[in-house]
């Protein structure tokens, strides 16, 4: 090492060994010497630890027990996984943070919410990044999944772990950020087959981390110059979204009072190679409706105020309110009381084919209905009537009757596609209205007044 200083030489050498051990953990962790946890099992959380499962030892720990304990039969409580997808996996499930203590690879993959005024609620992260904390050991590293906003893992996570294990970053431990992008639902993009953002504190992390996804990852990874990188990266994915979900929802009030159907307009303009296929309707969920006050309220922590997502996001949650209006006003030109009106809603998840009620714009839809409204029947064939009772203060019914002056079509669910005009005027009449959401019906309503957005 011709001209450098002995504290130069000092310093090269401890990188060399501290990049030595990294590359020894990640051979650890492939021999089964040493073992990865998972933090959090839910949507994101439980797909993952059964893919590392696969090729290492793996801790699964989720803080709630009734969860852990289906987990431990082969059930996943959240209905996305077959319990052929727990078989020959090597995983131990966990509700007690101190068995995780024997782990050194950490994912922490908690859901990061919004509270009732839609601020970011970072109290899953702190407390399970607190978890983490407790037995966090030399050699360890610790990777974030859950979707925050950019500086959250350096100014939110580090100093938690730092201050109750009593380490030091890049001393003692290693961190990083890669970005879950989990779609539930979709069978076609599943884990493996999507790129994967990875980041770390520092070259060794970056690399080690990379080589870790990589194990799991068909479709490859993506190094992040930065963890404030990887984590804007995130939250620009699912506001992009939004944002071109609210405009296809200012669109659809526009051809709404010129009379031209949006899924028309849509197809037509979609003929062109470069046009983005975004459509109108409800934005709830824990991603897309959730992420951008996460962005926003960042940008206003840092004096700018955020004008089009803000715009975007009020456009959306308006949705449930303006689908509310056209459907009294229809009852109006129909000349009947929304107060003697009956109303059926086919779906209150927040989205098709999940289970997942979390931040329904369904339930925004029912409790503006019902100012006005008396009868209004819920119906869906995947979500729990218990959990709907429990979140947002109605039960769903097992199945539809008859005589609907309304039918909402809310959620496109695979059991809902086929139904026929037949279906629907058995449950309604004639003079019934068929409100289509999502527009699946288009085109094959000919008897019953038929709208969509």
């Amino acid at each position: 090492m011709i001209g450098l200083t002995t504290k130069q030489k000092s310093s090269t050498t401890i990188e060399v060994i501290q990049h030595k051990n990294g590359f020894e953990l990640f051979e650890n962790l492939m021999n089964r010497k040493a073992s990865l946890a998972i933090v959090g099992l839910g949507y994101v959380g439980l797909p993952i630890a059964l893919e590392f499962a696969k090729k290492m030892n793996v801790i699964g720990f989720d803080i709630n027990k009734q969860r852990v304990d289906l987990m431990k039969h082969n059930i996943d409580p959240s209905d996305e996984l077959e319990s052929s997808a727990f078989a020959n996996k090597t995983i131990d499930f966990v509700h007690e943070g101190e068995k995780m203590a024997s782990a050194q690879f950490y994912i922490v993959a908690v859901p990061t919410p919004i509270d009732a005024f839609k601020m970011p609620d970072l109290g899953p992260l702190k407390g399970a990044t607190k978890s983490v904390a407790n037995v966090l050991k030399k050699g360890d590293y610790v990777v974030f999944e859950s979707t925050v906003y950019p500086g959250c893992t350096d100014e939110i996570c580090v100093p938690i772990l730092e201050e109750v294990s009593g380490l030091k970053l890049n001393k003692d431990f290693k961190i990083g950020y890669s970005p879950e992008r989990i779609n539930p639902g979709d069978k076609k993009n599943t884990i493996d087959k999507i790129v994967k953002i990875v980041s770390g504190s520092d070259s060794e992390s970056l690399d080690i981390i990379a080589e870790v996804y990589k194990t799991i990852i068909t479709a490859g990874v993506h190094k992040a110059t930065t963890i404030k990188v990887a984590e804007a990266a995130k939250i620009v994915e699912n506001t992009q979204r939004d944002i071109n979900i609210a405009l296809m929802n200012e669109l659809s009030q526009i051809f709404e009072k010129a009379g031209i159907n949006t899924f028309d307009v849509l197809e037509a303009a979609g003929t062109k190679w470069n046009f983005l296929k975004f459509y109108p309707g409800l934005v709830g969920g824990h991603c897309i409706g959730v992420d951008p006050y996460y962005l926003m309220q960042r940008s206003l922590n840092l004096g700018h105020y955020p004008t089009l997502i803000t715009a975007g996001r009020k456009i959306n949650d308006d949705m449930p309110s303006k689908i509310a209006q056209n459907i009294l006003e229809e009852l109006k030109n129909k000349g009947k009381l929304p107060t003697e009106s009956k109303i059926l809603i086919m779906g209150v998840t927040f989205k098709e084919n999940v289970t997942d009620i979390r931040n329904s714009k369904v339930a925004d839809l029912v409790q503006c209905l019902s100012k006005y409204c008396k009868t209004i029947d819920v119906v869906d064939p995947l979500a729990d009537s218990d959990d709907v009772k429990k979140h947002y203060g109605f039960k769903l019914k097992e199945k539809s009757s008859s005589n609907y002056d309304v039918i909402v079509c809310a959620v496109s669910h695979n059991e809902y596609l086929n139904l026929k005009e037949e279906d629907f005027l058995s449950m309604s009449d004639k003079t019934g209205l068929l409100f289509d959401i999502k527009g699946v019906y288009r085109g094959k309503i000919k008897t019953m007044t038929y709208k969509s957005l």
